[in-house]
């Protein structure tokens, strides 16, 4: 059954990442929540207009990926056997942080 995500408020209690996001496509491996394990949600926010997309070892996101628009942020699910994030800037250089949620 899939976990869904009520909305309110979100609790973080373990560290995710920040990274550059640049004209070329990279990725990283999702942070575990605090229990070790792969999380079902996860928070992206963006300083400038960037794009993201989720898959596994070696994914690579374009601008046709989903939108993180400036100083904003998404919550995605994390479907089961997904292990990445891919980002990419849109006009800019930026960055993008990505934290595991506990909510699920």
């Amino acid at each position: 059954m899939a976990q869904t995500f009520g909305g309110g408020f979100i609790t973080v209690a373990a560290a995710g990442f920040n990274a550059a996001t640049g004209a070329a496509s990279a990725s990283q491996a999702i942070p575990n929540d605090s229990s070790g394990r792969a999380p079902n949600f996860i928070r992206v926010a963006g300083r400038n207009e960037c794009y993201v997309k989720l898959g596994t070892s070696g994914v690579a996101a374009t601008t046709a990926d989903i939108l993180v628009q400036p100083a904003d942020s998404v919550i995605l699910q994390v479907p089961k056997g997904i292990t990445h994030i891919a980002y990419i800037q849109g006009v800019a250089a930026g960055a993008v942080n990505v934290v595991p949620l506990e909510n699920s």
